[in-house]
């Protein structure tokens, strides 16, 4: 049975990843669960797959240690998290959202573990440190995002002299339709209306503005050795088609599927092979076309700042990810509109000086002074609802 560690078990991956465990249950043995603030769904999937241990906010603690006494399963704050993720295991989920998921994901590397990546901050923020640290343990990353699974799939870096383009797919999001004055002033509500896929709060609103390509951008980068010239992204509305690779020979390999984030958990858990993941196989009998479209950079600026920060280096994606992170967060709260989201990471891009981290402390001092920066510039702007 393969041993698994889940960073992030209650939100969206965490608990689709557990989904796929329990129809496969003799293939695996959940060692460890971790999760943020959802007491109640902690407790309940540690009483049916009996971990090892759990570890939560110690807001929650109490609540969940009263709840597993007598179990056997030992429970801990979130102090614990590196140590957890730390702990020897076939594989380990990374699915915490944001810059927070990058230290358990660097010590599950340490130590040796495989990594299901999930958490594309991690790579984002901190891609040169994570990718030598993962060549020098000998560990595998492999993608859970659907386009880098899809990837992944059909295409090895053994490959990379025979490769022409890496094509991302995206959805277009809440606001593929709208136009630049709606996107500009779109509320929570908006922002949250996904045509296709089923994702946790910060996800879709990334996805709204294509943030989220952007960063898968950087992630690809980093996965699969390429440079940003070698990316490029189409819409394709239908979310069918996840992600393709062009050769030279004028071949297009492409990975296809329903948009259902159980197909790559299922093959990122048990690779090389496949097993069962809960969602049929496609119809083409019921499909009357697929389209593709160029994004509208004037609408989704955002694309185009991620592309420009991993092309410039030193540090810039950091800086984008960690301002974004608090403008999102600050979109949630209401006390901005949706294009300023945009609009804030690029001022942080141009304000704050920076270089690539090498370390996790190099990371947490940039990551922190653009978070104060960020905090201080939305302040000083007077923006959002008033």
């Amino acid at each position: 049975m393969k041993k698994i560690t889940i960073l992030g078990s209650t939100g969206s991956i965490g608990t689709q990843t557990l989904d796929v465990i329990a129809s496969n249950i003799e293939l695996f043995k959940v060692e460890h669960l971790v999760a943020g603030n959802n007491a109640d769904l902690l407790i309940q999937q540690a009483l049916k797959f009996k971990p090892k241990s759990v570890a939560i906010n110690n807001l929650h603690i109490d609540k969940v240690k009263s709840n597993l006494d007598g179990t056997g399963i030992d429970v801990f704050d979130e102090t614990k998290i590196d140590m957890i993720a730390s702990d020897n295991v076939d594989l380990v989920v990374g699915a915490i959202t944001g810059s927070s998921g990058l230290s358990p994901v660097y010590n599950a590397i340490k130590s040796g573990n495989d990594i299901a990546l999930a958490n594309k901050e991690s790579l984002v923020c901190a891609g040169d440190m994570i990718m030598k640290l993962a060549n020098k343990h000998k560990v595998k990353i492999i993608p859970i995002d659907s386009e880098h699974s899809a990837i992944f799939q059909v295409y090895s870096k053994q490959q990379k002299s025979e490769l022409e383009k890496i094509i991302l797919t995206a959805s277009g999001g809440a606001f593929v339709d709208k136009d630049i004055n709606f996107i500009k002033t779109a509320k929570l509500q908006d922002a949250l209306k996904h045509p296709n896929w089923s994702m946790g709060q910060k996800v879709t609103i990334d996805s709204a503005g294509l943030m989220n390509k952007g960063l898968e951008v950087i992630e690809a980068c980093y996965l699969f050795d390429v440079k940003v010239k070698d990316i490029d992204v189409v819409i394709h509305r239908q979310s069918i088609i996840h992600s393709m690779v062009s050769m030279k020979d004028g071949s297009t390999l492409a990975q296809m599927g329903y948009p259902d984030m159980k197909t790559p958990i299922a093959y990122a858990l048990s690779y090389p092979k496949r097993i069962y993941s809960g969602v049929n196989t496609l119809n083409f009998y019921e499909m009357n076309d697929l389209t593709f479209e160029k994004p509208d950079l004037k609408k989704f600026p955002a694309l185009q700042l991620c592309k420009n920060s991993m092309e410039d280096g030193n540090g810039k994606p950091t800086i984008l990810n960690a301002s974004n992170e608090l403008a999102v967060e600050q979109f949630i709260k209401g006390n901005i509109l949706f294009g300023n989201i945009s609009e804030i990471v690029e001022s942080m891009l141009s304000i704050i000086n920076s270089k690539t981290p090498n370390d996790l402390q190099e990371f947490n001092e940039l990551h922190n002074e653009t978070i104060t920066k960020t905090k201080e510039y939305v302040k000083s702007i007077n923006i959002g609802n008033s």
